[in-house]
Order: structure tokens, then C-alpha cells, then sequence
């Protein structure tokens, strides 16, 4: 029975597929993403201005390898809640380029965001892997997602001969480039309704959202003052559409998988731990969920491997993940396990 529901819902999925954007003309990847090998970078600049200023602070980025590649770049923290002292003292940050270069691994390059170590903290590094794991194992499910690359990065302070920190950081991909490598164009809109949406892609992301325990996104619309949408970017077949719009995740760090100890879910959700589960697809697109159910079901042995391939994860984080993301799984098991915890809890 549980097979056969599997591949009835694959069968569907396949259907549903056809009715999501089409690629008009999809790019290549650009050079920094096409591998998952990590590279070595190093940064050199004033890192309490780079860390604590809102303005651009001059650096250089050295890319080390049998080639060595060196920019001159400017860096600005970005983010909300890491940007705050006492949750990181090494904010995420922004990495501008002058130009794009025309060659070598940050071609066709202008503006990269770098997620940071936020501590110094062992414990830190643990958070990072967690997130760039996140990333990963959407993935593994759709092109039509961020890609990054995980980067040990010296960081020199001026003039220094030794590193002032060294530390695990991950790159992510332009959303201009992800879009162009779909064939897509990104959307600068906000206030969508579901029926906006791609049913599919939309799917997809919630119950991708559901797996990795995120509650802090949202596909519709983003805070105060923000364009749309909170923890998502539209793309579309044009850069004005207003239909079948793909959203595309990216900030896992207040998700269950990641359980950073500053994370906290949202108040009006009345849930006390960001490990609790709650699904937040829409009604509206049951018969895909019940589609993107059978995608991941039939994913489980690539996203497993995504995570036992994630690099100086200790063994405790290996095993917790793992079984997190087994409780995913039993979730969705069945066809009376996915009425139970998905549909029946799904927004009207």
C-alpha cells in the first residue's frame, strides 16, 4: 500500500511539473557554484569596522588554490538579528566587487553574501553547518533554489601576519544568477495571494520548510518596509510577473534542524521550541503537497546522503539531525500520516 501510494504520488508530481514556469533560456552555473568542494579564502580588511559599521569598508579577498585569485572588495554587515551584539560578534556580511570579474572563480560575480560564524564559539561552527546543510538538501530537491559554497576563511585584521580568527563560513548564490540558471527572472513585488503562486514550487517549499522545523518565512508577503517576501525571493517568467511565481528559501538559521541558541519561534504561533513542527502550507494546494510528500519520500536516501557529506560535523550533530529528519519522514509515511500532519493543519 505504502508503495504504491509513493508512486501514485510521483505520477502526480510528474504532472504537476509541467504546469510550474517553464525555462526559457536557462544559463549555465556561474563558476563559483559549480562544484560543493570547499575552498579556502582569506579576508583581509579592519574587521571591527567591516563587523560593526553600516558603511562599506574596503577589504581584500585572496581565493588560495593552484591558481591565486585576488580582489579588491568592499564588505557591509547585512541581516537583522545577527547583526545584534549579543547574538553574533561577527555578523553576516555582504561582498561587493567593483566589477564582475571576466574570469577565474568569482567570474561574473558582483555583489555575494557570506554567512559568518556569528562566535567564536566550537558550538558556532556547528550552526553554520547546520544552515549550509539546509541549503543543501533543498538542493537536492529543486534546481530552483540557492546554491552556496562552504569556504574556510582566514580573516586578517589590517596588516596582521596571522589571522585574527579562522573559521567555516558559506557563500550564497545572487538571486539574479539563480533565477537566470531556471531560465527565470527575479520579481520585485510583494503581496501576493496563493493562486500567484506556483501550486507545485510552492509545495515544495513548504513542506521542505516543514522538514528542516522553520517557521520564520513567508511566501506571500515581509515585514514592515521590506519587499516580498520574508525569507523568500519570487522568480517568474518575467521580472513583472504576477502569476505562477516560484519562491525560492533562503535563512535557516531559526529553523529546528540549525536550533541556534537564539532562535525563537514567532509568538503568534503559541509554540515554545523551534524544534516543534508546525506545516503552513495552504489549502489550496493539497494535491501537491501530497505530490512534493512523494518527492521527498523518494529523495530520502539523496538528502541523507547530503547530510552524511557535510564536512567536521561532530558525531552528536550527525546523529541528532538524522534522527530529526527521520521524524520528518515517519510523518509523511503514509497517506493517513500526510492527512494527519499536513493537510488537516493546512491555511484556508
Amino acid at each position: 500500500m505504502r508503495n504504491g501510494f509513493a508512486w501514485a504520488l510521483l505520477a502526480w508530481a510528474a504532472i504537476m511539473a509541467v504546469t510550474s514556469p517553464a525555462a526559457a533560456q536557462p544559463r549555465e552555473v556561474t563558476p563559483l557554484f559549480t562544484s560543493n568542494e570547499p575552498i579556502r579564502l582569506s579576508i583581509r580588511t579592519d574587521l571591527r569596522q567591516a563587523t560593526r559599521s553600516d558603511d562599506a569598508t574596503p577589504a581584500t579577498l585572496t581565493i588560495e588554490g593552484a591558481a591565486l585569485e585576488t580582489h579588491q572588495i568592499e564588505l557591509t554587515p547585512r541581516g537583522v538579528s545577527r547583526r545584534r551584539r549579543d547574538i553574533c560578534t561577527f555578523p553576516p556580511l555582504r561582498i561587493n566587487l567593483p566589477a564582475r570579474p571576466e574570469a577565474g572563480l568569482l567570474q561574473g560575480q558582483r555583489r555575494i553574501k557570506l554567512v559568518t560564524h556569528c562566535q567564536e564559539r566550537a558550538s558556532h561552527q556547528q550552526y553554520l553547518l547546520l544552515e549550509y546543510a539546509a541549503y543543501r538538501l533543498y538542493n537536492a530537491i529543486t534546481p530552483r533554489s540557492f546554491n552556496v559554497r562552504l569556504a574556510q576563511i582566514d580573516y586578517y585584521d589590517g596588516d596582521a601576519t596571522e589571522p585574527d580568527v579562522s573559521r567555516y563560513g558559506f557563500l550564497i548564490e545572487d538571486v539574479d544568477d539563480a533565477a537566470e540558471r531556471n531560465g527565470l527572472f527575479e520579481v520585485e513585488a510583494s503581496g501576493f495571494s496563493p493562486s500567484q503562486l506556483s501550486a507545485a514550487d510552492t509545495a515544495r517549499v513548504t513542506l521542505f520548510q516543514y522538514m528542516i522545523g522553520n517557521l520564520d518565512w513567508a511566501v506571500e508577503a515581509g515585514p514592515a518596509g521590506e519587499d516580498c517576501c520574508h525569507n523568500t525571493r519570487p522568480i517568474g517568467a518575467s521580472g513583472d510577473a504576477a502569476s505562477n511565481l516560484v519562491p525560492m528559501p533562503y535563512d535557516f538559521d531559526f529553523s529546528g534542524l540549525v536550533s541556534a541558541p537564539y532562535a525563537e519561534p514567532p509568538a503568534q504561533l503559541r509554540v515554545s521550541n523551534v524544534r516543534t513542527r508546525v506545516f503552513r502550507g495552504f489549502c489550496s494546494h493539497n494535491n501537491e503537497t501530497r505530490a512534493a510528500a512523494a518527492e521527498f519520500l523518494a529523495a530520502r536516501s539523496r538528502l541523507e546522503a547530503v547530510l552524511a557529506s557535510i564536512p567536521d560535523l561532530t558525531d552528536r550533530t550527525r546523529s541528532r539531525v538524522t534522527a530529526y529528519l527521520g521524524e520528518f519522514f515517519d510523518d509523511i509515511s503514509a497517506p493517513a500520516a500526510v492527512q494527519e500532519n499536513l493537510l488537516d493543519e493546512c491555511l484556508a
